[in-house]
């Protein structure tokens, strides 16, 4: 793999399209740290689209966020409210954003976007973390590394895992897309990807 110092110029330069913050190297250090840590020597692909992933799904920030992007819950729950009530959620059957009893919204967060309590009770039963009694922690850098990378090589999120797309059979950077999401952005995710693995090779 590449060395720490050429992998960097080389994202600046793709996906990043030329300038790379601080808050983004931080970000994808968690990554990075967190899949050494989870799979010491594995494939580069995996780290590769895990990065294209996240670079997707918080809006090329590389931070834990929030759905809609919003800074605090009850924004995104006020815009998830406005869109559900226009009609613009269709895939949507029950507003999973409400607060409960407990004041607890089981919204998306993270570096990849968990919803809905079930999901967050799935990911706190496989990491060790509760994430139920406080679904915030999910925002929190290490947390949302953990998740990320452990939902993506134990296949938590959808039942497809990285080994059933990239193996030494197999290279497929469409298919992966149904590790976190169906197809959707299939194209566009599976671009970053393959930017990231040029920088890590």
């Amino acid at each position: 793999m590449a060395d720490e110092r050429d992998f960097y110029r080389a994202i600046r330069a793709d996906p990043f399209g030329g300038r790379l913050t601080d808050g983004q190297v931080r970000g994808i250090a968690a990554i990075r740290g967190e899949w050494m840590k989870a799979a010491p020597g594995g494939d580069p692909r995996h780290l590769a689209y895990m990065l294209a992933t996240a670079f997707h799904e918080t809006a090329r920030t590389m931070r834990p966020v929030r759905e809609t992007l919003a800074s605090t819950d009850d924004r995104a729950i006020e815009i998830l409210d406005r869109a559900y009530a226009a009609g613009r959620l269709p895939q949507v059957r029950r507003p999973y954003w409400r607060r409960d009893a407990e004041g607890r919204s089981f919204l998306g967060r993270g570096f990849v976007q968990i919803t809905h309590r079930r999901n967050y009770r799935r990911l706190s039963e496989a990491l060790g973390i509760d994430l139920v009694s406080d679904p915030a922690r999910a925002m929190e850098m290490e947390v949302a590394a953990s998740v990320l990378v452990s939902g993506m090589m134990r296949g938590l999120f959808t039942g497809v895992a990285l080994a059933d797309v990239f193996s030494a059979a197999r290279e497929d950077w469409i298919g992966a897309r149904r590790i976190v999401n169906g197809l959707d952005r299939a194209a566009l995710v599976a671009g970053y990807g393959r930017a990231f693995m040029k920088a890590l090779a």
